[in-house]
């Protein structure tokens, strides 16, 4: 990854983002971490390494959400194979489709004009 030691772990993220990847980290253990951070979970002084996702994994929960004025879009929490778990948008071409246990794949664009690149999902049809 870029800019490495003098980078934010926010700063990371997005850093990857805008190069299509999505980054993680590990543990000292080997357990995923996210969302990235500083210090690993629970104050635990062991260094986190960063990682990159396949960008893989299933719909671990779901809701619609109905913005005034525009689209109904799907807003999951999203179980990596990488064994971490992330909130983001799921674009479906009918959004009521996204379901507990859908298989999706990530991918990136800036939800506002002047926004970064976040990841985006969407279903990963034949994929288990």
């Amino acid at each position: 990854m870029n800019g490495g030691e003098t980078m934010s772990p926010r700063a990371r993220f997005l850093d990857a983002a805008a190069r299509g990847e999505l980054a993680f980290q590990r543990g000292a253990n080997g357990e995923a971490v996210f969302p990235p951070r500083l210090v690993a979970p629970a104050g635990v002084s062991e260094p986190l390494e960063w990682a990159r996702s396949d960008g893989l994994g299933a719909v671990h929960s779901v809701t619609l959400v109905h913005p005034r004025g525009e689209p109904v879009f799907a807003l999951a929490l999203v179980d990596l194979d990488e064994g971490f778990r992330m909130m983001a948008r799921v674009d479906a071409d009918d959004p009521a489709t996204v379901a507990i246990g859908t298989r999706v794949r990530v991918g990136f664009r800036a939800l506002d004009p002047d926004g970064p690149p976040l990841p985006i999902f969407t279903l990963a049809e034949g994929e288990a």
